[in-house]
């Protein structure tokens, strides 16, 4: 395991509208395929973020799937990290009962063929696949908008599950900040009346 970096945006230990249940949420940090109208541009830049080492995502990410038993990873692109990433889940999924979730804006056919991507999806419970397209927009079901696939790679979960998810949720995190996540966390800012 050693010898890696992760370069992460941002970790959340528990949250309910990124994935079935309760579920921890990984934003890696990096992306180059720069889709219009992405909701987390701050994820794009490879040098923002923070340089986790092995040991710091191992014990971080460890500690809170022991509680929630799911893992969900965006970004960023992840499988432009797929190297440490695939580590990483192949090690949790070896130690934890975990459903593992990813994004990604590459299509599953693209993914096929990159080859260090075959550690992440053989880890991988459900591939949340495709760019996003703002004409498409759809904002429901995990899928920003309508050309997006949801692969089920295992059993583990069936496609009814993503219709129920909350579209959007606010946390206060333990420092006091605010994060609103999810499939249109800005629909929060809409109910109100305010401007996005």
């Amino acid at each position: 395991m050693n010898g890696w970096a992760l370069r992460v945006h941002h970790f959340l230990p528990e949250s309910r509208s990124n994935g079935p249940g309760l579920r921890t949420v990984l934003w890696v940090q990096g992306c180059t395929l720069g889709c219009p109208g992405c909701f987390n541009p701050r994820t794009h830049p490879h040098r923002g973020g923070q340089l986790w080492d092995w040991r710091t995502a191992w014990s971080t990410v460890a500690s809170a799937v022991a509680r929630t038993r799911a893992l969900t990873v965006s970004g960023g692109e992840p499988f432009q990290q797929a190297g440490p990433l695939g580590d990483l889940l192949t090690r949790l999924r070896a130690r934890f009962d975990l459903s593992v979730l990813v994004f990604t804006g590459y299509t599953l056919e693209e993914l096929a063929a990159m080859p260090d991507a075959a550690a992440v999806l053989a880890a991988t419970d459900v591939l949340v696949a495709g760019r996003y397209v703002p004409s498409q927009r759809l904002a429901r079901g995990l899928l920003g908008s309508a050309n997006q696939t949801i692969h089920l790679l295992t059993g583990r979960h069936r496609r009814e599950e993503f219709d129920r998810l909350p579209e959007a949720e606010v946390l206060v995190e333990p420092g006091g900040g605010l994060v609103s996540t999810g499939i249109d966390p800005l629909r929060l800012v809409r109910r109100r009346g305010e401007d996005v």
